[in-house]
């Protein structure tokens, strides 16, 4: 990297924490400005860090930034993006890239434009629990992918969440909350989508906040809480896709690829490591020692493969625009129970090298 890539933060809400400590343990990485509508909160981590706060106009035009790291709420994701990328900087946004796949577009087109990078969490997958899964296959440990599953089952964040009302509301639900960690890593895994079926519905129309000075108070569900769908991967393989907040716990694995010589289980891709499992016709289950991904990462990661990428990087903003597509494309589609073409692609990123976390926290 040379000097130290500058990172310029706009939104310091809980998320940034774990951005900041991964930053800290990288000498590559010099969080340069910092910008929050809680001026106090801006304040304290510009000291913590050594950065200046700064407006978000004044912060997008300073010198010392580089990339623009976008925290905020996804209602604004767009419009912090846009006016980085119209001040010449990269910029790396919290998931989803935009709050609709319209701004997206724009989002991504104006990089474009502009010749600036775009980027976009979730960085999770670029950890040795999906990396490492996305070698065994590459390497023909199942043969030929043909299918694969991906579960996420919970009762609903009203239990733990004290303002879940978001969740409930048009833009939330399951899908669009849990979905972008999964349909990531069914691209890595076995490529971009062409289409979607889907069918969704919801268990109650209120939900109760179970924690916080809110508890006991009723909220509306204007949004289906349960979403299941079928995508059809370009290389031909089907992923089935359960996303729900009306069950309670579940024994499925969070992600399965099946191929014809064998199965592998890929870990929580929520969390950057995890056991996988391979088990191939005729042997036993067998765990599998990380053979690929950035080793004891954290969010935040995706940054700094950005600022190592000669190219396009991993977790890029037309990765995070095909997955957005998918997931909204099969929202749609579960309005009809019809199909429908995703119209957008992706190349499937490369693989990340087993990485040791001294190698990737060192400047190059």
């Amino acid at each position: 990297m040379g000097d130290p890539h500058g990172v310029g933060i706009v939104g310091l809400g809980a998320i940034s924490g774990q951005y900041l400590n991964t930053f800290e343990a990288c000498p590559g990485i010099r969080i340069a400005a910092v910008a929050d509508l809680n001026e106090a909160r801006a304040a304290e981590v510009a000291e913590a860090t050594g950065a200046v706060a700064l407006g978000v106009d004044e912060l997008v035009a300073h010198p010392e930034v580089d990339t623009v790291l976008n925290l905020t709420i996804p209602a604004a994701h767009a419009d912090i993006a846009l006016r980085a990328i119209a001040a010449g900087k990269d910029v790396y946004g919290e998931k989803p890239l935009a709050a609709t796949f319209a701004d997206a577009q724009r989002v991504v087109e104006a990089g474009d434009a502009a010749g600036v990078r775009v980027g976009c969490a979730p960085d999770t997958v670029l950890g040795t629990g999906v990396q490492t899964a996305r070698a065994a296959i590459d390497k023909g440990d199942i043969g030929t992918p043909t299918f694969a599953t991906a579960t996420m089952i919970a009762s609903g964040h009203e239990r733990w969440h004290p303002n879940p009302d978001f969740y409930y509301t048009e833009g939330g639900g399951p899908l669009l909350d849990m979905g972008p960690y999964y349909v990531t890593s069914l691209v890595h895994l076995l490529g971009p989508v062409v289409s979607v079926t889907g069918a969704s519905s919801r268990s109650r129309d209120q939900r109760v906040i179970g924690s916080g000075p809110r508890a006991g108070e009723l909220i509306p569900v204007s949004i289906d809480s349960h979403v299941t769908g079928i995508l059809q991967h370009a290389g031909g393989a089907l992923s089935t896709v359960v996303m729900s907040f009306d069950g309670h716990a579940t024994q499925a694995p969070n992600i399965e690829v099946h191929g014809t010589e064998g199965s592998i289980g890929v870990p929580d891709p929520n969390h950057f490591a995890g056991d996988v499992a391979l088990h191939r016709i005729g042997g036993d289950r067998e765990v599998l020692a990380p053979s690929a991904g950035y080793a004891e990462s954290g969010r935040g990661v995706g940054i700094v493969d950005m600022a190592r990428a000669q190219g396009v990087p991993r977790a890029s903003g037309a990765l995070a625009l095909h997955v957005l597509e998918v997931m909204t494309s099969l929202l749609r589609a579960a309005e009809t129970g019809g199909r429908l073409d995703v119209l957008t692609t992706v190349e499937r990123p490369e693989l990340v090298p087993l990485t040791a976390h001294a190698e990737w926290t060192t400047p190059q």
